[in-house]
């Protein structure tokens, strides 16, 4: 175990089963991705609980879809993650002419050799911004699809994995309809959580300008972890325990989902094991080693709503699938603690 995260692992038991439980790791866990939260908040005032729920999906080992207007920080707040942890980073300019072998990269031919070597793209790095994500064609954001759930590429039969930790941060202007290719369902449903960032209020957007127009908060932040501590918190946020009652709460969600008449298509199964790991990784922040009924109520609209279709009932009463999401969480009851 990496040093900074050492402390007492007991035995704690659950049902049947004896899982380890954290110990003093939770306390040290919650300590250094707060460092992470504040570095990001030294560049991005105001919005510490999207920098929060970003560490929540980098933990739970997935990826975030900030959505929101131009303008507001989108890129600078993936800079600013990628920039407080110490790996391999790299941003991807999601535009119409963008081909698939220019994210997972392409075999060259080596004439001294007289083989193919395989040149990576940019999607094996630890950290990947994909910029303007609905920039491009469905053709190249499909290349997308294996790497995010599988964490590898295939390139002309051959697969090549991805190192972890490895998260996947994409931005989109809901505005920007022309010139763009909304997301298909299968590749919302490998995002952990979409966020929005927001206009600032008015002492946040004062300090920003102050900030902005006089130096340059990227440059003066570094990295808090390392590749070592990242993958440790990761670990750690993994044996986070879960009881049996939140776990059926998390599936009677997903089957209201399928039921509700306003939806069309509901929450995956995949959606389900989404919202448990951000749930873990959510209770470690707060320093706790046990996911509370809570934990899964604050995440749920983040996680399930991009995943779910509203029905054309819905649409034509103006329903949301947040709004949706929310009445489903007034109507299932909440397991005792």
């Amino acid at each position: 175990m990496d040093p900074s995260l050492a402390g007492s692992v007991t035995r704690q038991s659950v049902g049947d089963r004896e899982t380890p439980g954290l110990g003093g790791d939770a306390d040290e866990a919650a300590r250094l991705a707060s460092k992470v939260i504040d570095n990001v908040g030294a560049v991005i005032h105001g919005k510490r609980a999207v920098a929060r729920d970003c560490v929540v999906a980098l933990l739970a080992g997935g990826h975030v879809i900030i959505e929101d207007f131009p303008g507001v920080g989108k890129t600078m707040l993936a800079k600013a993650l990628a920039l407080s942890v110490r790996c391999r980073f790299a941003r991807i300019q999601f535009t119409p002419d963008l081909l698939p072998s220019d994210v997972t990269g392409v075999n060259i031919f080596n004439q001294k050799t007289g083989e193919f070597g395989f040149r990576p793209g940019p999607i094996f790095a630890n950290i990947v911004l994909a910029d303007e994500i609905n920039r491009a064609s469905p053709k190249t954001q499909s290349a997308l699809l294996e790497c995010m759930q599988e964490r590898q590429a295939t390139i002309d039969s051959s697969t090549h994995p991805i190192a972890p930790p490895f998260m996947v941060i994409a931005t989109q202007n809901p505005i920007e309809y022309e010139g763009t290719f909304p997301l298909p369902e299968a590749q919302l449903d490998r995002f952990t959580l979409r966020v929005a960032m927001g206009y600032p209020s008015h002492d946040e957007e004062s300090a920003m300008l102050e900030d902005q127009t006089s130096r340059d908060p990227l440059a003066e932040i570094g990295p808090v972890l390392d590749t070592a501590q990242l993958l440790e918190l990761i670990d750690v946020a993994r044996r986070v325990r879960t009881v049996a009652a939140i776990r059926d709460y998390v599936v009677e969600l997903l089957q209201a989902t399928r039921d509700e008449a306003d939806l069309y298509l509901g929450a995956s199964p995949r959606a389900g094991i989404s919202l448990v790991r951000a749930a873990k990784a959510s209770a470690l922040l707060d320093g706790r080693d046990y996911v509370t009924p809570q934990d899964v109520k604050d995440l749920a609209v983040r996680v399930l709503s991009h995943r779910v279709i509203l029905s054309p009932d819905g649409r034509l009463h103006g329903r949301t699938t947040a709004d949706v999401v929310e009445r489903i969480l007034d109507k299932v009851p909440v397991p005792a603690a």
